[in-house]
């Protein structure tokens, strides 16, 4: 099966297999937002999937 490309441009793989993804909601009308709001949004965050799903959208080679 092919890898879903807008998947992988959206989502980070590490060396033991967990999914990091950035938060939802900064790309705009963040003004009215705290700044511990917006700083708590630029990390990472961990991307819940199960196998079935990181081999169906994330292809073979880059599932551990």
């Amino acid at each position: 099966m092919k890898t879903n490309k807008s998947y992988t441009k959206r989502l980070k793989v590490t060396k033991k297999g967990k999914v990091l993804a950035r938060k939802p909601g900064q790309n705009h009308f963040n003004a009215k937002e705290t700044r511990s709001t917006r700083m708590k949004r630029k990390r990472v965050a961990l991307f819940p999937m199960t196998q079935k799903n990181k081999s169906r959208f994330l292809g073979k080679q880059r599932t551990a």
